[in-house]
């Protein structure tokens, strides 16, 4: 119990600046992240701490617990007495690893949401329209013969969002975290396509039927609709990885 006004100052202001603490950390993970998905700096790239604190105008002590925590999604590694790397792109096996974590998880949160109510087919709607506004623009680019990596990376992200909206109302919070932890993998997947993607069309075909068997109100459509997309995506990327 505080025993005076000054006593619940001194705690309120501990917790004020522990906030912002964790928003600074936050904030600086999220912006090495973008760094690293923009393609700017390559698997196998040093990252220097204090390079980076710099950048962002910060101390090296945000930039540390970030790396901390992205050493952990796999995106970046640590060597002893060098520091900091960004991590090499996923071998097969990896892939195919990630691909059965992926097809568990997003099958069980489609049969989770099922039934969906009408907000969340309105929400899943709107994700897909704006997937596929920016695939097609993606298709126009590759059409073009050009290489937008900033494209190529709101077409990832607007892929994403279409799947965090079956996430989100899966009801299930652990769910919801793993999805979090293995969509760090996927950027790590994704460092590597500095080309553009192949399968925008094949995409946006498996997520219109997705939404389509949302809204068909069959119990099992779902989760078999997701389970043919996962299924294609991994066909298709381990497809790409062999030719690698």
């Amino acid at each position: 119990m505080l025993s005076s006004a000054a006593d619940e100052a001194d705690v309120l202001g501990g917790l004020n600046a522990t906030f912002e603490r964790r928003g600074l950390r936050d904030h600086v993970y999220d912006s090495i992240l973008q760094l690293l998905l923009s393609g700017e700096v390559p698997p196998g790239s040093r990252l220097s701490i204090d390079t980076i604190a710099r950048r962002l105008t910060v101390s090296p002590t945000p930039v540390r617990e970030a790396m901390v925590q992205l050493e952990r999604t796999g995106l970046v590694t640590r060597e002893a007495l060098k520091g900091y790397r960004v991590a090499p792109p996923l071998n097969t096996s990896q892939l195919a690893e990630l691909f059965e974590a992926r097809l568990m998880l997003e099958t069980t949160a489609a049969r989770l949401t099922t039934p969906a109510r009408p907000p969340m087919i309105d929400e899943l709607r709107a994700a897909e329209d704006q997937h596929r506004s920016i695939g097609e623009a993606v298709i126009g680019a590759m059409g073009s013969g050009s290489a937008d990596v900033a494209l190529t990376a709101a077409y990832f992200a607007a892929d994403a969002a279409f799947h965090r909206v079956v996430f989100r109302h899966c009801r299930n919070h652990y769910i919801q975290e793993m999805s979090e932890g293995l969509g760090a993998q996927l950027h790590r997947m994704r460092q590597s396509v500095q080309h553009g993607v192949t399968d925008v069309r094949e995409a946006i075909a498996e997520h219109d039927a997705i939404v389509a068997a949302y809204e068909s109100q069959d119990a099992a459509a779902p989760e078999a609709a997701m389970r043919l997309h996962i299924e294609g995506v991994r066909s298709r990327s381990l497809d790409i990885a062999d030719q690698s």
